[in-house]
């Protein structure tokens, strides 16, 4: 199947760069690859709807492909719930605004049995709709669930998506995913500490989009907590050695532990042996 020049350049949008924290400048982890005006959502945090509205012409946005009622192609990379938590939200806003297609809904074991529990939650907001005075369509709010394995788990015109396994604690089903258009190479690591699998998948990007934790936090933890975040997560200097391996066109960081560390702190952690483009990712940033 070959994949379309995506018109303009694919972007990969942020929708949400944040962590469990609740800080109100980071919306929960979701990540956007938008091909030929076709939206691919990675990862589904606090506020992602809200989130793609504002790129879209409605609220003031660039970008067609972003109306809400256009999310129907969603990846997850685990199921921890700063990653998850707005399934609901991905379920049923974009149905009411109009979609009219099942989400098609990518991810580990255990995807498919938290999206019937959701749909079960809200059963009698979907019959209302559905046979209300105002009747919805009966497709929309539909999941397909696919639950997946490493190797190509998506293609259509636009992308070809792979999802591969990465080390994130003692997760058995934790993945990143290579996604591969028209004209670009853009990996996503999930949550994950250094592995060869991301090494493997992670070559040839021109995007690197990869979570990090400053190293200037990390040392004042106490031993637990150090023990703890060295098995899930990712340092800057464990990530710079990663960058100098795949050496990716742009490196993107996202979920960033900054633990009282400013944007230049963490980037100067990394340029400490790393010398191509580091972008510190911000909420509704567009990368291309």
């Amino acid at each position: 199947l070959a994949i379309a020049q995506a018109s303009g350049g694919t972007k990969v949008i942020l929708l949400g760069t944040g962590t469990p924290n609740p800080d109100p400048e980071h919306s929960g982890p979701a990540v956007v690859v938008l091909a030929n005006e076709q939206p691919y959502l990675f990862d589904f945090g606090a506020g992602v709807v809200r989130q793609a509205a504002a790129m879209s012409p409605q609220w003031g946005g660039k970008y067609p492909g972003m109306a809400v009622k256009n999310l129907r192609v969603a990846f997850l990379t685990h199921l921890h719930s700063d990653h998850t938590v707005g399934l609901a939200d991905l379920i049923l806003t974009p149905w009411v605004m109009g979609r009219n297609k099942s989400l098609e809904l990518y991810g580990p074991e255990g995807t498919g049995n938290m999206a019937k529990h959701i749909l079960k939650a809200y059963e009698e907001d979907i019959r209302y709709r559905i046979y209300g005075a105002q009747p919805a369509n009966d497709s929309g709010w539909r999941v397909n669930a696919h639950e997946i394995n490493e190797g190509r788990v998506y293609q259509d015109d636009h992308v070809t998506v792979t999802a591969f396994h990465v080390q994130h604690g003692t997760w058995p089903n934790a993945f990143g995913y290579r996604v591969e258009t028209g004209d670009k190479v853009i990996v996503i690591s999930g949550d994950t500490r250094p592995c060869e699998s991301l090494l493997r998948y992670g070559q040839g990007a021109d995007i690197l989009v990869h979570e990090v934790y400053s190293m200037k936090g990390f040392l004042k933890k106490d031993e637990f907590w150090q023990k703890y975040h060295a098995a899930n997560h990712t340092s800057t200097y464990e990530l710079a050695d990663i960058a100098n391996k795949l050496k990716p066109e742009k490196l993107v960081l996202y979920h960033i532990l900054f633990w009282g560390a400013t944007p230049g702190e963490i980037l100067s952690e990394i340029h400490r042996t790393y010398d191509g483009e580091v972008i510190v990712g911000e909420d509704l940033m567009i990368v291309e």
